[in-house]
């Protein structure tokens, strides 16, 4: 046999045959060596082992940091959402309060504004004070002259009242030397009242207290002339010379006698001096003049 051959038959021999295999190991001292490493890999298999429960519980530890993880990342996306919200709701609120602040100054301005003019408005109040001050004080200068106008202008009618009175008086006693002028006037006057009512009339005095002061501004005795015909009243004032007083005062007359009878008279003035004023006093006040004028 050839050494190659046997080469070959030793190697497979070794390899496929397990007690020629040790045979030989024991045989060239590796049976102890040999005992050394199948120790060698039980402790190996214990270390593998090992390795991989601590591969398994590193693989679960891994999965429960996933998940921690995850959901840590779902916590920040919504952390960050409720950040992003907030931003926005901020921001709004950042331009609510920069819209307040110019609200707020622009009710400064405005309430600058409405004091400057409630100041202003008082200076003129003051000023508005003063000048009605001012104007009372003349308004009552101007009363006090008008009383004093008053009293003097009421001393002066008193005058011309006991002037005119004297004036009667001196008339009628001179009516007797006017000759057949004055005669003849006043029998145009009767004449002319006789023909109104169509003949003869009933003449008496009419007398009443006037309480009110209707006719004199004072409670006093009103007297006059009346001439009733049928159903016409008449009331009848024969003056010497007659003024617009006269002609006032028989109109006042007429208007008591109707508000005491019920009945509205004709008033009628006989005279033969009556002036241009008196004249259109009676035709405003519808009183009737019998004169030669």
């Amino acid at each position: 046999m050839e050494i190659t051959e046997f080469k070959k038959m030793f190697l497979r021999l070794l390899k496929e045959d397990e007690e020629f295999r040790l045979a030989v190991a024991g045989l060239i001292g590796f049976e102890e060596l040999l005992k050394r490493f199948e120790r060698h890999e039980e402790e190996l298999r214990r270390v593998w082992e090992a390795i991989e429960k601590l591969r398994q519980d590193l693989h679960m530890f891994m999965k429960e940091q996933e998940k921690r993880w995850e959901e840590n990342n779902r916590r920040w996306e919504e952390n960050n959402r409720r950040w992003e919200e907030n931003n926005k709701k901020w921001e709004m609120n950042w331009r609510l309060w920069e819209e307040n602040n110019k609200r707020w100054e622009e009710n400064n301005k405005r309430w600058e504004e409405n004091w400057r003019r409630w100041e202003e408005n008082s200076k003129r109040w003051e000023e508005n004070n003063k000048r009605w001050e001012e104007a009372y004080k003349r308004f009552e200068a101007i009363e006090r002259k008008l009383l004093e106008h008053d009293k003097r202008f009421e001393a002066l009618m008193r005058r011309m009242d006991l002037l005119e009175k004297r004036i009667d008086r001196k008339i009628t006693m001179l009516g007797a030397r006017w000759g057949l002028e004055t005669e003849k006037s006043f029998r145009r006057a009767v004449k002319g009242l006789v023909e109104e009512v169509l003949g003869r009339g009933k003449v008496e005095k009419w007398k009443f207290y006037d309480e009110k002061g209707e006719v004199y501004g004072y409670p006093s005795e009103v007297e006059i002339d009346l001439l009733i015909r049928d159903e016409a009243h008449i009331l009848v004032e024969v003056k010497a010379s007659a003024s617009s007083g006269d002609v006032v005062e028989l109109w006042k007359i007429g208007g008591l006698y109707q508000r005491v009878t019920g009945i509205r008279p004709r008033l009628v003035i006989i005279t033969p001096f009556i002036d241009e004023r008196a004249m259109k006093t009676a035709k405003e006040l519808g009183v009737e003049v019998y004169s030669k004028i």
